[in-house]
């Protein structure tokens, strides 16, 4: 699946269910893409989404850390921009997928396999 495969948006219900600087995931199953999506509400409070394996090792990304504007995978500590999913620290060198994220009124909309906009951030 390519990132031009756009699929049908995922109503994520009301973004004040997710607390500020908490990452969660939302499973392939349920999105339709070919991998799980970390979705975070970083400390500026927008929300982000990315590819959820560390692109250097299999490792849930959904499970580090977010730090500023960054996610930091658990096993190894790479950190992933959140706005374009490029490792910012080793060990891993190449980028995970990012997917766009909107608000509809009060709710969060994830749109599995758009990219993220370069520049926008969904608050």
């Amino acid at each position: 699946m390519s990132t031009s495969d756009a699929l049908p948006p995922i109503d994520l219900g009301p973004a004040g269910q997710y607390p500020e600087g908490e990452v969660f995931r939302v499973s392939a199953e349920d999105s339709g893409w070919n991998d799980d999506i970390a979705v975070v509400h970083a400390e500026d409070g927008g929300f982000y989404a990315l590819d959820d394996t560390c692109s250097h090792e299999a490792v849930s990304l959904s499970d580090g850390y977010v730090e500023e504007d960054t996610l930091e995978c658990p096993m190894h500590a790479s950190a992933f921009c959140l706005r374009t999913g490029v490792p910012e620290t080793l060990p891993a060198m190449r980028p995970v997928k990012t997917h766009q994220i909107t608000m509809d009124g009060d709710r969060l909309v994830l749109h599995p396999g758009t990219p993220r906009p370069h520049g926008d951030s969904t608050a």
